[in-house]
């Protein structure tokens, strides 16, 4: 075939859409696709040549794509190649407009999706350009600013094409990117999350073998041991993204043993399950959720290869969580859950698929030595059944399981159909949980193919099809819908897999039957049964939805959406069934339902649309058998009535002829050239029934007319069963029960095509010229006023016209009428406009015919987008992903082949915009404006989607749009303006008209939006306009994307010719000429709008809505590569003083934007860091504080404090630049003489310069400015949103102030600054804060003088503004801070730290103003990061002495410091130990002064005596206070550090054991509560696997301890340590065992809680697996319980009794409790060892207390929860047992 092919083709295809190859015309095709590539090949190449973007390339390129989308990638690798080569150029152009940017990367992507068709060899891109773009668009320097706007999906657009361009980077590519992106990698600062980020998305990880040292090899140790060390997850997790890629990649090349553990301990964790009895959820920062379909992926690779470890603990994985899917259990972590369990098996499936059926390719195939074995899959389904058997019943739904068991069973049927079975027959059977037989069912339609096609591992699968279908028809049940549907759906599946032959004749004929084949043969005599069991529940169905039973004579008479649906399932299962059928079970059907239907009648909305429906489906699976029946029979009845003349003008018809004809014009809807015999009587009917007077009488006979046309003229399939040519030969020749399930083959499909012949054509232009002509004439007479007739009449013959043009809507068929309609349609319209514009039904008539004439091929997009969805979750449903090669069943496949061809009619017939779409759409226009707003909603609807389709008629119509909104057209009435708005706003899906993409519409809509407001016809006070007005400038603001002004295409684009002639360099000028005169023409309409809207904005008469909508029209045109015209600079910069909160917020933003506009660039010089850092450079990769970074640290004796030192100083201003490593080139600010001047003159300023310079220097402006700025916008309102947006616009913008104009405005602002900071008012505060920040950044490029200078001012001020610091403002001060020290070398901001390190707590001012100081001088230093270590050293000297604090707001301060001085001691591999202070020393130093605590056995009380006290306190007082400070910090640092320093807090937990409270109480005081969190915090922590023995044995220790609180606490410690690090637990033997020997130990301790609280930890050890029910743990508690008892002494009355227990009570207590920590560990099944357990329990009822409350508990618990499957539970007991048991379970009769 292909050879063939290559031939008419002269080129090997890349991969062609094969359904092509199936239609009916498919010899034609090659010749067609062959002309448009070639066209395509010409244009393209020669638009690039000739440089036009737009829109020579753009219109081709949305050529090319559909051209991919009707014939899939049909063109040689070569043209592959180059299209995909010229794409990449392109997309990569710098200047760009994004939105053809995107248009061209969708396409891009499209070209690469398929990598198997392109090798290495064949095509290599250069991963740089694509980096920069996704630089400059996702990292914009100027978007913030608004001079740049982006659609929102260009993010997911750039990362995939990323992703698809991967592949193809060059060898030395990944060298490359590291080098690049390396020395981002500071932990510490945002750039980390870029930097990874980067990794994740551009790193290549499908090289070949051979070259993985040039791959991953060169970075993986690096990232993998980043990712192992870290604790505390960051927002930097992106890794696990990339290490799932590149396990699936790279399958059996890479060793993950080791890590494998903690990989399964981080995934555990990171589902964020509730464990523990008394767990605080710590928002443990919630961010650490791993994406679970990268987890999924990596899971799915680490399965198969020799150790088999990643299986192992997949099972403990699913072990430990099982319980978790229990219906019984619901919470947020639910949904995390069930996408694990739906995705993961589909992910192995399609690991299995390329492992074993997938074509091999180019890419690197898996070796043998690591493919999955027959073992490895069953291990893989085991581990999964027991959880998805629970979520089967979910409260989320039933779907997940259903698709999780789809793939299940595709790799062993024999281990998941059977349990689903066992659960599915008895909810068939049961009548009162109708949950359960929904959720089953959905399961089964999952399991459907494999459980029919059996196969060897499943060969009694088939088996259970008769009985499960069967047990199915009661389902069918008019009293439950969502029953209803399921059940369709399920025998529908079922029967669409089998074919309904009854083979039981086969038992005496053929003697090689197997034994199962036997038995599916004897069962399928049962076929016809079913099918007639299964006819009466429908006929049952539809008696009981006839619409006299379902509502009253009052309501609609549509039908309900419920009753449609329900319509649907009945027919489409019907007609399954029939097609399915043998033709002897069909004519016993076929009988059954034309008796029912012609015996009865029924009423023609409801219940006969069903019956038609069925009787339809019968007509279309054997026309011949079936028209012999229905048709003769309705044309007499409907003969026999219409006989009697005044029928046909009664206005409610006989309810007979009425059904009659229903049921006529569904019967015809087949094969076309069946019909032909009966056309003389159906003819005849027409002509009958056509003219009636009763609306639904002729809209049934026009039906029938439609339904004879289409089954004419149109393409379709004629039989869609499961196996070409039915089943109708003999069973000894052919056994049907062989093609069970199987699936359909694509090369032998044998569609049975219906092709109109010679003789159907001259029959539809019959039926047009009889029917459609006359009524044509009429009509066009009647608009003419020759004629007269009744609305009744013109809506009759319109809905004639539009059957018509409905049956026979082809093209090229009713060509020459499709003219004449349009032409009849437009002069009665124009005729019912003029003279009774209230016919709005015959209106609705007209629209939907000119929509039909615009927009009809033979069918409708819309229904064809929802035949394509149907499709697509059908196939999913039933696919079968484990083989793949399309092996879906026969009718799918002829299905997809169908649409197939309907995309291509609805593609192919074009969209060229000629007159008379230009006159239809004119027509739309002035509906879309009439009177009526029904009318006007639905021709605005057939118009936005004309728009849409036609090209460039968008500006064709917009200038009459427009003519509407104009003022100086006084004719306007309310409706038309309205109905002019609405059509530039558009629907939601559309294009909308105010916002096209084109500079020409924009300059027309935007200044017609605004000078309507001016129109007579609009008024303020309909709230219907205003919202209109609202809607459409929102849709603007948010659909706008900034437009190209610029469209150049660089000179280095390939063209296709070698050297240019004469001529063509001619050629080539004149072109370059010709861009320049469109890139000038552009600009001319940018300022021209530009000046209307300002023309617009002064309008004295202009309403202030309209004001503020031009401003923000305004606002969107700032862009970065043309500068704003000087006018609109000044109206900006006044409007910074409007009256107006919202143009003063505008307008701030604007200036912003505008100042980045006119900044100066400052010129860079590299610089060489080894020479820097005096030659003392490291060879090898080492992070961290190292000599040749250390010159970059700040140094108090080093800081350059004279204009020499300043001069001679290096300054980096980027925090993360030499932490890891040095980038290539490092770029430093070239020396101040080489930087533009400062200090201008006015003369010396551009014109847009000296704008903003008058204004500033004006001493008014300033005044009323900060006026303005030191206003409240809504008192207390304003913290975050407004005041977050000033706050940074306004330090940007005065940034840009003092950045651009260096000093020259500081004297005008030095009153008004001292002014505010005196006041303490919150605005007064906030506005100078504001000042300063920006000031601090502006004077980055000023000379040392300035700068001098400007901090002898600053220092003073802010001294006053730290003391009147209110509770108000201490944020904002913080804020201004952190932002001024941002990216700032810490060298050059000398005075200001030192200024903040005076004297932080000194108590002046009260504990509140030294908690703020402390603040403010935090957010300064933590912006630092890792260069001031002396700074960080010299606060932490001082702080030490003061961390005895009395005020709790000065603690939690102090311990938020603290978190950010060892913020930098992190324990990351390849770091060098930091310089900053370190954890170790400081926990020594507090060790020593808590050791009066430590050393005491009393218990802790908060004892402090209030802060007045005077005097010295005692050492035991000071420690308290100490403690508590340290607890603040432990608290603070949990979430924030990245790693734990674990073994330093080890040192503090028996402090805290001794103080945390056992109760949940929040009466505790501060003491207690604080302790208890930090040990729930210290309990979630991730611990490393050398960690694990240190933690051990402090908790022995602690164990061991007097106070029982302590070992109550021990162990819920130990519940929520030992699951949130499960695997590395259990990947240390001896750990287990520790940890086991700990819980046995505590179950005997003399204190009851402690034993109650050591059972249930053991209970829970054992229900997630971490320990296993042994013989040993059994007999040994078995043992226990046969301690016995001390006989009780008989007490004297009045003696005390003994309160302590003895210590044989507690063994024997120890012992049951055991008993019942194993029994409560399986709460929803029944293992083996349990009902001997509960024997042995049971014999410990009466025993004395505690004990018998034990039982009790245990015993009432058990029956809780095993109450619901009891029926399955009781098989695993005895009889005896049982009886016991029932005893023990029903409460004794309480008068017996």
């Amino acid at each position: 075939m292909k050879k063939v092919q290559s031939d008419t083709l002269g080129f090997v295809p890349q991969k062609d859409i094969v359904y092509n190859k199936l239609l009916p015309y498919a010899d034609r095709l090659d010749e067609e696709s062959n002309d448009i590539l070639g066209r395509i090949k010409g244009n393209l190449g020669r638009a690039v040549q000739l440089r036009e973007i737009w829109p020579g390339v753009l219109f081709w390129t949305r050529k090319l794509s559909t051209y991919m989308r009707l014939y899939g990638r049909k063109f040689s690798k070569e043209d592959h190649v180059l299209f995909i080569k010229l794409l990449y150029e392109l997309v990569t152009i710098p200047k760009l407009e994004i939105s053809m940017m995107q248009g061209l990367a969708r396409l891009l992507i499209n070209l690469l999706k398929k990598r198997e068709l392109l090798s290495r060899e064949d095509l290599q891109l250069n991963w740089r350009p694509l980096y920069e773009l996704h630089d400059r668009i996702l990292f914009s320097k100027t978007e913030h600013l608004g001079l740049n706007w982006f659609p929102n999906s260009v993010e997911s657009v750039l990362k995939t094409l990323v992703k698809n361009c991967r592949p193809y980077f060059s060898e030395s590519s990944t060298q490359e990117m590291l080098d690049e992106w390396r020395p981002l990698l500071c932990p510490f600062d945002v750039t980390m999350q870029r930097a990874i980020g980067y990794f994740e998305l551009f790193l290549p990880t499908t090289l070949p073998p051979e070259l993985h040292h040039k791959g991953f090899k060169l970075w993986f140790d690096e990232l993998i041991s980043l990712w192992v060390s870290v604790q505390n997850l960051p927002s930097w997790e992106h890794l696990v993204n990339l290490f799932a890629r590149l396990a699936n990649d790279n399958i059996g090349y890479i060793d993950w043993d080791p890590y494998i553990p903690k990989i399964f301990t981080r995934v555990l964790r990171s589902l964020n399950l509730p464990v523990g009895t008394s767990q605080m959820m710590v928002p443990r920062y919630v961010t650490n959720a791993y994406d679970i379909s990268h987890v999924v992926l990596w899971i799915s690779s680490l399965l198969g290869g020799p150790s088999k470890q990643a299986q192992a603990q997949l099972s403990g994985l699913f072990n430990s969580i099982t319980s978790f899917f229990h219906p019984s259990n619901h919470g947020r972590w639910l949904m995390k859950l069930m996408k694990l369990l739906q995705r993961l098996p589909a992910s192995v499936v399609r690991r299995l698929h390329r492992e074993r059926y997938r074509k091999p390719t180019w890419l690197t195939p898996i070796p043998d030595s690591h493919k999955l074995t027959e073992e490895d899959i069953t291990d893989f389904v085991e581990s999964m059944m027991q959880p998805v058997l629970l979520a089967m019943f979910s409260k989320t739904g039933s779907l997940d399981a259903a698709q999780a068991l789809q793939n299940l069973a595709l790799m062993r049927p024999e281990l998941v159909i059977p349990p689903v079975l066992e659960k599915t027959y008895p909810a068939l059977e049961t009548l009162t949980e109708p949950h359960q037989l929904t959720a089953t069912l959905s399961c089964m339609i999952g399991v459907a193919r494999s459980l029919v096609s059996g196969g060897q591992r499943f060969p009694e699968g088939p088996t259970h099809m008769l009985p499960l279908l069967m047990r199915a028809l009661p389902g069918v049940d008019p009293n439950d819908f969502s029953k209803c549907m399921i059940t369709f759906q399920f025998i529908a599946t079922f029967v669409t897999l089998v074919p309904l032959v009854d083979c039981s004749s086969a038992l005496h004929e053929r003697t090689n039957l197997t034994e199962v084949e036997r038995e599916m043969c004897s069962a399928s005599a049962e076929f016809e049964d079913f099918v007639l069991q299964f006819m009466d529940r429908c006929f049952a169905l539809i008696d009981s939805s006839t619409l006299e039973q379902t509502r009253e004579e009052t309501e609609t008479e549509k039908m309900t959406h419920l009753e449609s649906l329900v319509e649907l399932g009945l027919s489409s299962t019907f007609s399954t069934i029939l097609t399915q059928c043998s033709l002897d079970i069909f004519k016993v059907a076929l009988e059954k339902v034309f008796n029912f239907a012609t015996t009865n009648i029924f009423e023609t909305r409801v219940s006969g649309r069903m019956v038609a429906d069925m009787c339809r489906a019968a007509s279309k699976c054997h026309p011949a058998e079936s028209l012999k029946m229905f048709v003769p029979h309705c044309c007499n009845a409907i003969n026999q009535i219409a006989v009697n003349e005044e029928v046909l003008n009664e206005e409610e018809l006989d309810k007979e002829l009425m059904w009659n004809l229903q049921l006529l014009s569904e019967v015809t809807r087949v094969d076309g050239d069946k019909i032909l015999p009966y056309r003389s009587d159906l003819v005849q009917i027409l002509q009958l029934t056509l003219h009636l007077k009763c609306k639904q009488g002729y809209t049934l006979a026009c039906n029938l007319l439609h339904h004879l046309l289409r089954s004419s003229v149109l393409i379709y399939p004629t039989e869609y069963c499961s196996m070409p040519g039915g089943f109708h030969q003999p069973i000894s020749d052919y056994l049907p029960i062989k093609d069970w399930g199987r699936p359909g083959d694509l090369w032998n499909l044998d569609i049975r095509w219906h092709v109109p012949s010679v003789e159907e054509t001259s029959f539809a232009f019959y039926l047009l010229d009889l029917i459609l002509q006359p009524e044509l004439k009429r009509l066009q007479r009647f608009a003419q006023g020759e004629e007269d007739m009744s609305r009744d009449d013109v809506l009759q013959s319109l809905t004639i016209v539009q059957h018509c043009l409905l049956g026979a809507g082809v093209n090229g068929f009713v060509g020459n009428y499709r003219d004449a309609i349009c032409s009849v349609m437009r002069q009665l319209l124009h005729y019912i406009l003029e003279h009774s514009e209230d016919d709005t039904k015959s209106l609705f008539s007209i629209i939907k015919i000119i929509s039909d004439l615009l927009h009809f091929k033979g069918s409708h997009k819309h229904e064809f987008d929802s035949r394509w969805k149907s499709f697509n979750l059908v196939k999913k449903s039933m696919e079968n992903r484990l083989h793949g090669r399309k092996q879906h069943i026969r009718a799918l496949l002829i299905d997809r082949v169908m649409l197939q061809h309907e995309l291509r009619k609805l593609t192919v017939e074009g969209c060229q915009y000629r007159s008379i779409h230009q006159e239809l759409m004119r027509d739309l226009l002035r509906l879309s404006t009439s009177t009526y707003s029904q009318v006007r909603s639905r021709a605005q609807n057939v118009l936005f989607t004309a728009l849409g389709t036609y090209n460039f008629c968008c500006r064709d119509q917009i200038p009459h749009v427009l003519e509407f909104l104009n003022p100086d057209n006084s004719s306007v009435t309310q409706q038309q303006f309205k109905g002019a708005l609405y059509c530039l706003l558009g629907n939601h899906s559309g294009v909308c008209l105010a916002n096209l993409h084109d500079w020409d519409c924009i300059a027309l809509t935007w200044p017609a939006v605004v000078r309507s407001g001016l129109s007579s016809a609009m008024s303020l006070e309909k709230p219907s306009i205003v919202r209109l007005f609202d809607d459409l400038a929102d849709k603007i603001h948010r659909q706008y994307e900034t437009i190209g002004i610029d469209f150049a295409v660089r000179k280095t684009q390939r063209t296709l010719d070698p050297v240019p002639s004469e001529e063509e360099q001619d050629r080539f000028r004149y072109i370059t000429d010709a861009n320049t005169n469109i890139v000038q023409h552009l600009c001319r309409k940018y300022k021209q709008l530009i000046g209307d809207l300002l023309d617009c904005i002064n309008n004295r008469n202009m309403p202030w809505k309209f004001e503020h909508i031009a401003i923000g029209f305004l606002s969107l045109l700032l862009r970065d590569d043309h500068q704003l015209p000087p006018p609109a600079i000044t109206f900006f910069v006044k409007s910074l003083n409007h009256d107006s909160l919202y143009v003063r917020k505008v307008a701030i933003s604007a200036v912003a934007g505008i100042m980045k506009q006119i900044k100066r660039p400052h010129k860079k010089v590299p610089a060489s860091p080894s020479e820097l850092c005096g030659g003392k450079e490291l060879s090898d990769m080492v992070a961290g504080d190292r000599q040749d970074n250390q010159w970059l640290q700040y140094n108090n004796s080093s800081l350059p404090r004279s204009q020499k030192d300043w001069d001679g100083c290096v300054f980096v201003e980027k925090t993360h630049w030499g932490y890891y490593s040095w980038p290539r080139k490092l770029l430093i600010y070239a020396p101040l003489e080489e930087q533009p001047k400062q200090n201008l003159t006015r003369e010396e300023m551009t014109e847009r310069e000296q704008i903003i310079f008058d204004h500033f220097s004006d001493p008014v402006f300033i005044n009323q400015f900060i006026e303005f700025l030191s206003l409240e916008d809504r008192k207390g309102k304003d913290k975050f949103s407004p005041r977050r947006f000033c706050l940074f616009k306004f330090c940007l913008q005065r940034n840009g102030l003092f950045r651009n104009f260096s000093d020259a405005f500081l004297p005008l602002l030095r009153p008004h600054m001292e002014r505010l900071v005196a006041d303490t008012h919150e605005s007064k505060q906030r506005c100078v804060a504001e000042i300063i920040s920006g000031l601090i950044r502006g004077c980055k490029h000023w000379s040392f003088s300035k700068v001098e200078s400007l901090w002898e001012l600053l220092c003073p001020m802010l001294r006053i503004a730290l003391s009147n610091i209110t509770i108000e403002t201490y944020a904002d001060w913080g804020t201004c801070i952190a932002t001024a020290c941002e990216s700032r070398d810490p060298r050059k901001l000398h005075w200001l730290f030192e200024m903040l390190m005076e004297s932080p707590v000194n108590g002046e001012g009260g504990s509140f103003v030294d908690a703020c100081r402390l603040y403010v001088l935090q957010g300064g230093l933590a912006q630092q990061e890792w260069r001031v270590p002396e700074l960080l050293h010299r606060l932490l000297q001082y702080l030490e002495p003061k961390l005895t604090q009395v005020y709790k707001n000065v603690r939690e301060r102090i311990g938020s410091v603290l978190t950010y001085i060892f913020m930098i001691d992190v324990n990351l591999p390849y770091t060098q130990p930091t310089t900053s202070p370190r954890i170790t020393d400081f926990t020594e130093r507090i060790l020593l002064q808590l050791k009066p605590l430590t050393e005491g056995d009393e218990e802790i009380q908060n004892h402090v005596i209030e802060e007045n006290e005077v005097g010295e306190q005692d050492e035991r007082t000071q420690a308290i206070k100490l403690l508590k400070t340290v607890l603040k910090w432990l608290i603070a640092s949990a979430g924030r550090s990245f790693s734990t320093a674990v073994p330093e807090q080890l040192r503090l937990l028996p402090l805290l054991f001794k103080i945390a409270p056992v109760e949940n109480d929040d009466s505790y005081d501060e003491l207690k509560r604080d302790a208890k969190t930090c040990l729930s915090l210290m309990s979630q922590g991730l611990l490393y696997p050398e960690q694990i023995p240190m933690v051990l044995s402090a908790l022995q220790e602690i164990a061991g301890s007097s106070s029982w609180h302590a070992r109550y606490t021990v162990l819920t410690y130990l519940q929520i340590m030992v699951f949130y690090n499960l695997f590395t637990f259990m990947s240390n033997q001896k750990a287990v065992n520790n940890v086991r020997a700990l819980v046995i130990q505590l179950l005997e301790d003399e204190q009851l809680e402690v034993r109650e609280m050591a059972a249930t930890t053991l209970s829970g050890f054992l229900q997630c697996n971490f320990l296993s029910m042994d013989t040993p743990m059994q007999a040994h508690f078995e043992a226990l319980c046969k301690t016995r008892l001390p006989k009780k002494r008989k007490r004297e009355l009045g003696t005390i009794v003994d309160t302590i227990p003895s210590a044989d009570l507690v063994r024997r207590h120890a012992g049951v409790l055991g008993l019942s920590a194993c029994i409560l560990s399986s709460p929803y099944d029944v293992p083996t060892w349990m009902p001997q357990l509960l024997m042995d329990l049971s014999a410990h009822l009466n025993d004395t207390q505690p004990i018998e409350m034990t039982v009790k508990k245990t015993l009432s618990n058990f029956r809780r929860t095993h109450h619901d499957n009891w029926q399955q539970h009781k098989q695993q007991f005895t009889d005896d047992q049982l009886l016991v048991l029932t005893d023990l379970l029903v409460s004794p009769c309480y008068y017996a």
